[in-house]
C-alpha cells in the first residue's frame, strides 16, 4: 500500500512536470492518510493476503471502468465540434451511438461483477471476524468479563465488525474510485484539452483535502465515544430484560424506563455528534466542486473564444469535471468509513489482544487416569480482592471417593470447585491431579474429566433433549433416557405436552428451579465424567427427591470421584469425607460419624436441619 501511495505522487508531479495544485493535493492526501490505511490493512493483512486474488480482481474491474469511461466525453466533445465545423456525417454518428451503445453494456458487465465481489469480501470478512471474536471469548478465563462487560462485547459483534466489513468493501471502492478515478480523469484532462484550464479548476482542492483531514478526525473521536455509549445501552437491555421480574415485583417498571431513556438519549446525542460532522461532508465538497464548476466554464470560456481550445473540448472537459465530483465525494466517504472502520479494528484488537489467564504448558504431562485429587495448602485470592476467598486449603481424595463441602453463606464453597475447573490461576504445586501438578497438564485434558453443576444453571432456548445432550451431542436415545432417570426427572418430562423436545424457553423460562436443577443435573451425568462437581445442585428438591438422586450417582458413578458442596448436610452424609469450611479456611473435618463425635458446627447444623425437617413432615 505504501509503495502504490508513492507510486501514485510520483505520477502526478511527473505528469504535471510542475509543482502545482494537484501534486500538493496527492502528497496532502499521502500524508495525512497514510498512517491511517496502513495501520487498518495491517491489522486485516491475513484477510487481504488470503483473498487478494478477488480484490485484485475487483480493483483491475474498476481501473478499466475507469478507463473507459474517459471515452464517451471524448466522443460527444468531437460529435460537438463536427456539427459546428458541418461536416457530420450519419454513418459516423451511427458509429458513435453503437459505440457507446456497446460500451455502456460492456461497463454494466464490469460494474456487477466488481461490486459483487468486492461487497461479498464485505461480508465474508464479517463472518470471519465473528467467529473469531466468538472463538477468542470462548478461551476466556472469568477475570476476562470481569473487564469487559457484555454490552461492549456485543457492540463489537454488531456494530463494531460491521463499521470494519464496511471499510474492506465500501472503503476500498471509495479509494480506489478516488485515486484511479481521478488520476485517469486529470491526466485525460491535461493530455487532450488543456494543463491551463485543469490547473484552474483544482485550486480549490487543496482546501478540501484539509477540510476533509480535520472532519475525519472529529468523526473518529466521537464515533469511539458513540460505541462506547452503544455498549452501555446493551449492558441496561441485557440486565432489564433479564431481571425482568425482579423489577415488576418491585413495580419499578417506570424507574427502570426512566433509566433506559437516560441511556438512549445518551446513546442519541452521541450519534448526533457524529451525524453532525457526517453532513458535512457532502455539502463542503458540492461547494467547492460547485467553485471549480464555475471556474472551469469562466476560464474555459476564456480559453475557447482566444481559439486555444474548441468548443467541443469544452464540452469534454466540463464533463471530466463532472466525473471528478464522484471521486471528490468518494474520498469524503472514504474519510469517513476509514475513521470508522479503523477505531472498530483498533477496538476488536485491543479485545483480542487480551489473553486469557491460563496458558497450556509446553510439554503438557501425560496423565492417562485422574487417580487423585491433591492441595496442599492452596491459597487463592480473587483479581482485585484484597482478602484471600481460600486460605491453606489441604486435602486428598482418592479415585471413587466422594468429598462434601459444606460450610456458612460465603465460606468459599463454589470458590474451591472452582479451582478444579481451572478458571482461575492457582500458585504453583498447591493443586494436584494424579499427583502431578496441575499447572503441567493441558486444559483440555483438565476439561475432559470434569462435569459441572453450578448454582445458576445455563440453559439454552432449545428442547430439553437439546440441553441435555449439550456435553454429549451424538448421546443416544436410551443414554439421554438413563441421564434423565438417575436425574429424578422423568414424570416430569412424561407431564409436558411435548416430552423431550418441549422447548424449555431463554435460559429455561418454561421450567420451575427444581426442574432446572435436575435438567443440569442429567446434563452432567450423560457425559459420565472421571469427576463430578455439584454446586449446591440440590437446593431446590425436596429431601425425597434429593434422596433418589443421590442414590443414582452413588449406584451408577462407583469408582468415579464427586465432590458436593451444600447447605443441606443430608446429602453430603454419605461422603467418605467432609470438610467444613469457615472464611475460607478448613474448620472441621473427617467423616459424617467424626464430625459428629466432633460436636462443632457440623453437628449443631446436622441437628437444626434433623428437627426443621421433622417439623415439616
Amino acid at each position: 500500500m505504501r509503495r502504490r501511495l508513492v507510486k501514485i505522487v510520483t505520477f502526478c508531479s511527473r505528469r504535471l512536470h510542475s509543482e502545482g495544485t494537484v501534486k500538493y493535493l496527492c502528497i496532502l492526501i499521502v500524508r495525512r492518510k497514510e498512517v491511517r490505511v496502513l495501520s487498518f490493512v495491517t491489522r486485516l493483512q491475513w484477510f487481504f493476503r488470503e483473498r487478494w486474488g478477488s480484490y485484485a480482481l475487483a480493483i483491475s474491474l474498476m481501473t478499466a471502468v475507469s478507463l473507459l469511461t474517459i471515452i464517451p466525453p471524448k466522443l460527444i466533445g468531437n460529435i460537438v465540434d463536427h456539427i459546428r465545423n458541418g461536416d457530420l456525417t450519419s454513418s459516423g454518428l451511427s458509429q458513435t451511438v453503437l459505440l457507446l451503445i456497446g460500451l455502456s453494456l460492456l461497463l454494466y458487465v464490469m460494474v456487477y461483477v466488481w461490486i459483487t465481489t468486492l461487497f461479498g469480501n464485505s461480508a465474508l470478512i464479517e463472518k470471519l471476524l465473528r467467529g473469531r471474536l466468538l472463538a477468542h471469548l470462548t478461551r476466556m478465563t472469568p477475570s476476562f468479563y470481569q473487564r469487559n462487560s457484555t454490552g461492549q462485547l456485543m457492540a463489537l459483534a454488531t456494530n463494531d465488525i460491521l463499521a470494519i466489513g464496511q471499510t474492506a468493501g465500501y472503503g476500498v471502492m471509495t479509494l480506489v474510485n478516488t485515486l484511479v478515478g481521478a488520476s485517469v480523469v486529470i491526466v485525460t484532462m491535461i493530455s487532450l484539452i488543456s494543463y491551463k484550464l485543469m490547473l484552474a479548476a483544482l485550486i480549490p482542492l487543496p482546501f478540501l483535502a484539509w477540510v476533509i483531514s480535520k472532519l475525519g478526525k472529529g468523526v473518529r473521536i466521537r464515533f469511539l465515544e458513540a460505541q462506547a455509549s452503544f455498549g452501555q445501552m446493551n449492558d441496561h437491555a441485557l440486565e432489564s430484560i433479564s431481571g425482568i421480574r425482579v423489577i415488576r415485583s418491585y413495580v419499578q417498571e417506570e424507574h427502570d424506563l426512566a433509566a433506559f431513556d437516560k441511556v438512549t438519549s445518551k446513546v442519541m446525542n452521541k450519534n448526533k455528534r457524529v451525524s453532525v460532522l457526517n453532513a458535512l461532508f457532502q455539502p463542503v465538497i458540492s461547494l467547492i466542486v460547485g467553485v471549480s464548476y464555475s471556474i472551469g466554464i469562466g476560464y474555459g470560456a476564456y480559453l475557447v473564444l482566444d481559439g486555444q481550445i474548441t468548443l467541443g473540448q469544452l464540452i469534454s472537459f466540463n464533463i471530466y469535471l463532472g466525473m471528478l465530483i464522484w471521486p471528490m465525494i468518494s474520498f469524503g466517504e472514504f474519510i469517513n468509513v476509514l475513521q470508522r472502520g479503523s477505531a472498530s479494528a483498533d477496538r476488536l484488537a485491543t479485545t483480542e489482544a487480551q489473553t486469557p489467564d491460563l496458558e497450556d504448558p509446553a510439554t503438557p504431562a501425560e496423565v492417562a487416569v485422574l487417580s487423585s485429587i491433591e492441595m496442599r495448602r492452596l491459597t487463592f485470592t480473587y483479581p482485585g480482592a484484597s482478602q484471600p476467598s481460600l486460605r491453606q486449603i489441604s486435602l486428598r481424595l482418592e479415585r471413587g471417593e466422594t468429598l462434601g463441602v459444606v460450610g456458612r453463606t460465603g465460606s468459599g464453597k463454589s470458590t474451591l470447585l472452582k479451582q478444579l475447573l481451572r478458571q482461575y490461576t492457582v500458585d504453583r504445586e498447591q493443586l494436584y491431579f494424579a499427583d502431578i501438578p496441575v499447572e503441567q497438564i493441558a486444559l483440555d485434558r483438565i476439561k475432559s474429566w470434569i462435569a459441572y453443576v453450578p448454582q445458576e444453571h445455563l440453559l439454552l432456548s432449545k428442547t430439553i433433549r437439546e440441553n441435555i445432550a449439550l456435553g454429549k451431542p451424538d448421546a443416544s436415545h436410551e443414554e439421554i433416557e438413563r441421564a434423565v432417570e438417575m436425574a429424578s426427572f422423568t414424570s416430569d418430562i412424561a407431564g409436558m405436552p411435548e416430552g423431550l423436545e418441549t422447548i424449555v424457553g431463554e435460559n429455561g423460562v418454561m421450567l420451575s428451579g427444581g426442574q432446572k436443577q435436575r435438567l443440569a443435573i442429567a446434563r452432567a451425568l450423560l457425559i459420565d465424567s472421571e469427576l463430578l462437581l455439584l454446586d449446591d445442585a440440590l437446593s431446590a428438591v425436596d429431601a425425597r427427591t434429593e434422596s433418589r438422586i443421590l442414590h443414582h450417582i452413588r449406584q451408577e458413578r462407583a469408582g468415579r470421584t464427586t465432590m458436593i458442596t451444600t447447605h443441606r448436610l443430608s446429602a453430603v452424609a454419605h461422603a467418605n469425607w467432609i470438610i467444613v469450611l469457615d472464611e475460607g479456611r478448613i474448620v472441621e473435618e473427617g467423616t459424617h460419624e467424626q464430625l459428629m463425635l466432633l460436636g462443632g458446627w457440623y453437628k449443631q447444623q446436622w441437628e437444626r436441619q434433623q428437627m426443621e425437617a421433622s417439623l415439616e413432615e
